[in-house]
């Protein structure tokens, strides 16, 4: 589903209601304003949506892109909201949680902060971005869970467009892993950039992609008329299962 921006107002799925503890990962990695993040606006909408129709427990989780400290960075973006946690990511204890996959394409295990597995609806949000002529979108949002003290090197990796191949097959796995229910795409505007997820051509765009988590990721990239080469590897994993 699609909508306009600047009329959004968040339905949740019916799910919502029945949950204790609702996770939301943003992209908010660094402090610097959407479309390079997820916007203040959208964010505090899906959370006034889950509120008309419930109490539970609201966790906004990130990791920091650079040196600044998650909670610093949360300030500038302006995420303050009431009656919610907002946790970094590498001040939660890390688990391991075993990628469901018989022929993984990287990991066959992930370490995730630990806060994940208590959570019982998870919702994605990530913002419009079309980097090296790849989406870079809600699935993808999902690298941010990934605690450095388990990742380091491959974290450091992730800045640059070097290793897409690996990181594809990275997000891949992470998407059957973690499998979140709820995709949004904060496409209120698009950033477009040649291989820098934090600077590029911004433009208006105007809208809300909401589905799951490969249904929007499908439909932003066919609205950007682009490909995201982790689209292809999971669409050929569901196909060998038939499509579950």
């Amino acid at each position: 589903m699609i909508c306009e921006a600047d009329s959004f107002v968040f339905q949740p799925p019916v799910e919502v209601a029945f949950a204790r503890r609702i996770l939301i990962k943003p992209s908010a990695a660094v402090a610097q304003p959407h479309p390079v993040t997820t916007s203040a606006e959208t964010l505090a909408a899906v959370i006034s949506g889950i509120r008309k129709v419930s109490s539970a427990d609201i966790v906004i989780l990130e990791s920091s892109a650079r040196a600044k400290k998650v909670h610093t960075v949360y300030k500038e973006l302006g995420y303050d909201f009431p009656n919610t946690m907002l946790l970094d990511v590498d001040q939660c204890v890390p688990v391991a949680v075993e990628n469901p996959l018989s022929k993984p394409f990287a990991n066959p295990t992930f370490w995730v902060p630990n806060i994940i597995l208590s959570c019982d609806f998870l919702i994605t949000i990530a913002p419009f971005r079309i980097v090296a002529d790849q989406g870079s979108l809600s699935i993808r949002n999902l690298l941010g869970l990934l605690p450095a003290s388990k990742y380091q090197q491959e974290i450091k990796g992730l800045r640059g467009i070097e290793q897409q191949s690996g990181i594809d097959n990275i997000i891949a796995d992470l998407y059957f892993t973690l499998p979140f229910d709820l995709g949004i795409i904060d496409a209120r505007k698009r950033l477009i950039s040649p291989k820098d997820h934090f600077q590029g051509k911004t433009e208006d765009y105007g809208k809300i992609f909401i589905g799951t988590p490969l249904e929007v990721d499908s439909e932003a990239s066919s609205a950007a008329e682009t490909t995201t080469a982790y689209l292809k590897l999971i669409e050929e994993v569901k196909a060998k299962q038939g499509g579950g």
